[in-house]
């Protein structure tokens, strides 16, 4: 095996993960059973102190659903909510400082809320904790908080913790490297869907990282990458996963080849 193509390979997979913990980005859906005049009841009851209602009048302004889109307004109600101790407004809060939408970018600030919201059991928010301190944003670095932060949000199932706690056990950050254990995560995200962790399998099987060698499955994880639709993943990320996958076919049969996109087809519909 070419060295020089190795290291292209890892580099692949690593550039596709890289920032490592991506900040995860609040859904832009409104809750569900919203009432027919939404503005009119929600500021109502927003004014009147209501927590729920505080929350899904910021969610209105940040999205500008039948209002103007208003960060500052967004701002407001998202920290009148998170006051009165609402996980949901507090991890909002927490990316409106961190994305500065609305305030002037304040890591402190976006960590503090975080940590409340993370404290809550808030998934989003423990795996944007683990990444600030992973960066050491806002806070010092510390990789073994970042791995604790990682790991609850992996283990309550949010896919983009998952593929970051993979990167953690493949390069040993927090953590004696382990192979084995992050294949795991980066298969259990990969199904999920996450981009980044289809790439880093289809780097392993080829580079035998804590799994025997297979053609087949690291075109296969290149190719569902490459393809994938675009809330899915970065345009730069699916032509990356198409030069993995371009690379790996040179040493590759026609009939490998066939049976590998045939997985991959199988494994979208799937998904779909």
């Amino acid at each position: 095996m070419n060295n020089n193509f190795v290291t292209a390979l890892i580099a692949i997979a690593a550039a596709i993960i890289l920032p490592f913990v991506t900040i995860v980005l609040p859904s832009m859906a409104l809750s569900a059973s919203l009432p027919q005049d939404k503005l009119g009841q929600y500021t109502h009851a927003a004014k009147h102190g209501d927590a729920k209602a505080q929350y899904e009048l910021g969610l209105m302004y940040r999205q500008g659903v039948e209002v103007p889109q208003d960060y500052v307004a967004a701002v407001h109600w998202f920290t009148l909510a998170a006051e009165q101790g609402l996980a949901e407004a507090q991890y909002r809060l927490g990316s409106m400082y961190y994305y500065e939408r609305g305030v002037v970018r304040a890591d402190k600030v976006a960590l503090k809320w975080f940590t409340l919201a993370a404290e809550q059991g808030d998934a989003k928010a423990r795996n944007n904790l683990g990444t600030m301190y992973y960066y050491g944003k806002g806070v010092p670095r510390d990789f073994e908080a970042a791995l604790k932060w990682l790991t609850l949000a992996a283990e309550q199932g949010l896919a983009g913790a998952r593929s970051n706690l993979g990167y953690m056990y493949y390069y040993g950050k927090g953590v004696p490297q382990d192979f084995a254990t992050a294949l795991k995560w980066f298969t259990m995200a990969a199904e999920q869907g996450e981009v980044g962790a289809q790439s880093s399998l289809g780097a392993m099987y080829y580079i035998r990282k804590g799994v025997p060698q297979d053609y087949v499955q690291s075109y296969k994880w290149f190719d569902i990458a490459a393809s994938s639709l675009g809330e899915k993943g970065t345009s730069e990320e699916r032509v990356k996963a198409t030069k993995g996958r371009e690379r790996i076919a040179k040493d590759m049969t026609p009939t490998q080849i066939k049976r590998a996109q045939q997985l991959a087809r199988d494994w979208e519909k799937k998904h779909k």
